[in-house]
């Protein structure tokens, strides 16, 4: 009687075959499989050949002398040279300051041998006998002695003299240890702010801010589409300037003439005159929302950026487009000026930041570091660094290439705007409402502040749109999404007792990107 074997389709055999594989096998599946140990010794011969080329033939010690003899034929009948009428601490074994052969001994005319390598110029060095005057320096130097004496047990052996013509001769076994561990340096104190003024005026969110070279008024835009001009001594308003249809953006005063610059979301980039409170130039190309601009400090320039992804730069006089920058694929959020090269920088909600060379009007680097939008840039006033603010980080930068220097890490919000005094104060301020104060130097944030909003207003209305110190530098002035004008001063009785520094530094701070 012939039993009927059940028919399975291909799929399920091949399954059936896979699962037994698994079954047999997944105990040591995490196994590494074992080394095969020619295959092992050949990769090892090619990376010390490759990568440890120039430094298989140091120096060797005097207790090395005796294992000189047992080292293999082909290296033994390469003799090591010493130097003539010496009995150096080091003898050099192998020829790799020297063409392939014999060794050769150190005569007046070797002495002057032309090296093929670096480590040949090492190994040169240490075989020249030390000179009179490293000598004399050796007898003095008892505490380079002292630091081979506890470096370990092979250098224990050398006297002073030789450790020093060792550091000397360009011996790099023991440069290491002269080198000072890595230190985080502690933040300087800075005093607390705190609210001094509340200044209210605006009846929409007030976007933009700035203060006249004088130090006497200052001059904040708004969505209520008004420009006020504020007395900074009093926190009374002086003026108020109609002629925006949309809210205004961004704001400057000209130190070079009796102007004031606004630009807002109408498209409109408008020139006022001080003197007679009117507009006297309109400066016309932008094809949407004009969200900042700044003024070049040595030359009479305006640069303005845009939601259009462009940014502008105009001759104040002729009111002609020198430039338009373009390079940015999304709105162009931030823009600053400086004398120096590069002489603009701006920040895109593109996530990246550009360096811009101002004569022919093209990109001298763009800076990708950012994962969200770049809002604000901030450029340190002494030093030839800026701060780019994000919603994921503050970052700081060296001028001229733009090199990362460090994250300040904490302020977790969107961060409209930043200012930093010559002190090393940094400010962020965020659409939260929050404000936090840093350390400009170790990016340590000794202070937040979260201001209640005006009465009347929802809490939600609570959002920083631009900061800015005054040029004494002891004012803070915010505009604020509360419709008011915020000014914070130092706070006068703290000292460090009162207010210390609660450091604790961590080691992977400053991350690399």
């Amino acid at each position: 009687m012939t039993e009927d074997v059940q028919k399975h389709s291909v799929h399920t055999l091949v399954f059936r075959s896979l699962k037994r594989t698994h079954d047999m096998f997944v105990s040591d599946h995490a196994k590494s499989i074992a080394l095969d140990d020619d295959s092992f010794k050949v990769k090892m011969g090619v990376k010390l050949k490759a990568e440890y080329g120039a430094v298989l033939h140091m120096p060797v010690l005097k207790e090395g002398k005796d294992r000189v003899s047992q080292l293999p034929g082909s290296m033994q009948g390469q003799q090591s040279y010493t130097q003539p009428g010496d009995d150096p601490d080091y003898l050099i074994a192998g020829t790799h300051a020297y063409p392939s052969g014999p060794g050769v001994a150190l005569t007046a005319d070797t002495k002057m041998h032309r090296n093929p390598s670096e480590g040949g110029v090492h190994s040169m060095a240490l075989a020249l006998p030390p000179s009179h005057a490293r000598q004399d320096a050796s007898r003095t130097a008892a505490s380079v002695g002292d630091i081979h004496r506890h470096a370990g047990g092979a250098e224990r052996s050398h006297p002073p003299s030789s450790a020093l013509s060792l550091m000397e001769g360009g011996g790099t076994r023991n440069s290491s240890l002269m080198r000072k561990a890595p230190t985080m340096p502690k933040p300087q104190w800075h005093p607390p702010w705190k609210l001094f003024r509340v200044i209210s005026g605006h009846l929409g969110w007030v976007r933009s801010i700035a203060v006249e070279p004088g130090n006497q008024w200052f001059v904040t835009g708004s969505a209520d589409r008004t420009i006020k001009i504020w007395d900074l001594a009093s926190g009374k308003l002086k003026l108020s300037l109609t002629g925006h249809i949309s809210t205004v953006r961004g704001v400057a005063v000209s130190s070079r003439s009796p102007y004031l610059f606004s630009c807002g979301e109408d498209k409109q980039v408008k020139c006022w005159d001080l003197e007679y409170n009117k507009v006297i130039r309109h400066y016309h190309g932008h094809l949407s929302a004009v969200y900042d601009l700044d003024l070049h400090p040595t030359i009479d320039v305006l640069v303005t950026c845009s939601r259009d992804a462009t940014a502008r730069v105009w001759d104040i006089r002729t009111k002609a487009n020198v430039h338009t920058l373009t390079g940015h694929t999304n709105t162009v959020a931030t823009v600053r000026c400086q004398a120096a090269e590069p002489q603009i920088i701006t920040g895109s909600h593109d996530s990246t930041i550009r360096l811009w060379d101002l004569i022919a009007g093209k990109t001298r680097a763009t800076l990708t570091n950012h994962k969200k939008s770049v809002r604000t840039i901030v450029l340190h006033p002494r030093q030839y660094t800026f701060a780019s603010g994000s919603a994921d980080n503050i970052k700081q930068w060296m001028f001229p290439d733009g090199n990362f220097i460090q994250n300040l890490s904490g302020h977790n919000a969107i961060i409209n705007t930043l200012a930093v005094n010559s002190d090393g104060v940094l400010v962020s301020g965020a659409d939260n409402g929050t404000i936090h104060m840093w350390d400009w130097r170790t990016g340590y944030n000794f202070q937040r502040i979260h201001a209640a909003v005006q009465p009347g207003s929802l809490d939600s209305e609570s959002g920083i749109f631009a900061c800015m110190f005054d040029h004494s530098e002891s004012r803070l002035i915010t505009a604020e999404a509360d419709k008011t004008i915020k000014v914070y001063k130092e706070d006068d009785t703290a000292t460090e007792e009162s207010h210390p520094i609660n450091w604790k530094p961590e080691i992977l701070k400053r991350k690399r990107f």
